[in-house]
């Protein structure tokens, strides 16, 4: 199923020591970007993450944030740095004597000293932890295709439906393709006769140039080619695998043969068409950035 390169996931998981909550989002980006915010304790894992998303997203700028819950009471603990502890409060002692300054030295002041105190993370096995990620990244992942390829279908319908536009823009410059060929023929003769005053016209001559002229602006082998490309394109949507860079290949084809048609064509009608079919294709060309 097509897919967008827009998508967001987002799923938490839990057992009796952690929960984990796994977000993924991501935008356009011509090839796989991956990064990932996750506590310090947890970075051990982030190659395993990237190659778990590499497996299933094959394009976009992705965007990982792991949060983490740590349920045991012993998940983090208070260390006291006792000699540290007995030389602090020995200085103050001291000071307190030596200056004869009153000694109200509580417990509680030493509360704010980050030297005596220190927490410690008990760290859980890596094997628990991993497990649990693995499996909320898993669910997240899930979502998050989820909705690449609900964006996809959207994404799908639009560019079929410019391509039908295009397909019904061709048919009018096929159809008035072989009219600027007859009024050139008509204007030829209308200025030969004038120069000649209204001596007998030289068909043979006339076929000839008109024949010449008709070669020069004839536009069917570009509409031909048009119609195969946006064939290919149509199937292409149809497609199970990664398709968004053929696709850009197609609508660069797309669009270089409407611009031949342009420039051969000295048909008004035609040139309007030709800007009709190269704004939808614009259309289509930013659509499919966003295509997985």
């Amino acid at each position: 199923m097509l897919r967008s390169m827009t998508g967001f996931g987002r799923a938490t998981v839990g057992n009796e020591s952690l929960n984990v909550t796994v977000e993924i989002k991501s935008v356009n980006h011509r090839y796989f970007e991956f990064s990932a915010r996750m506590p310090r304790a947890y970075q051990f894992l982030e190659e395993k993450l990237k190659a778990f998303c590499q497996k299933q997203i094959s394009r976009g700028k992705i965007e990982l944030s792991v949060f983490v819950e740590e349920l045991t009471d012993n998940s983090t603990e208070v260390v006291v740095n006792h000699t540290y502890a007995k030389a602090f409060i020995k200085a103050l002692k001291n000071l307190s004597k030596e200056y004869k300054i009153k000694n109200d030295l509580k417990v509680s002041s030493l509360v704010n000293n980050s030297e005596i105190f220190k927490l410690r993370k008990n760290a859980l096995p890596d094997e628990v932890v991993e497990e649990v990620v693995l499996e909320a990244l898993g669910e997240a992942v899930n979502a998050f295709i989820a909705m690449r390829e609900t964006e996809g279908a959207r994404l799908k319908n639009d560019v079929l439906s410019r391509a039908n536009t295009i397909l019904s823009k061709v048919a009018l410059v096929e159809e008035h393709s072989p009219e600027t060929v007859k009024a050139y023929r008509e204007r030829l003769e209308a200025k030969i006769k004038e120069l000649l005053e209204n001596a007998q016209v030289d068909e043979q001559r006339l076929i000839t140039e008109t024949a010449i002229f008709a070669d020069k602006v004839a536009v069917d082998e570009e509409t031909v080619r048009l119609r195969s490309h946006i064939k290919q394109l149509e199937t292409l949507l149809e497609s199970a695998e990664p398709i968004g860079k053929k696709l850009d290949f197609i609508v660069q084809e797309m669009n270089r043969e409407t611009n031949t048609i342009g420039s051969k064509s000295q048909n008004i009608e035609i040139a309007h068409i030709v800007v009709d079919i190269k704004s939808e294709i614009e259309k289509i060309r930013e659509q499919i950035q966003n295509i997985e």
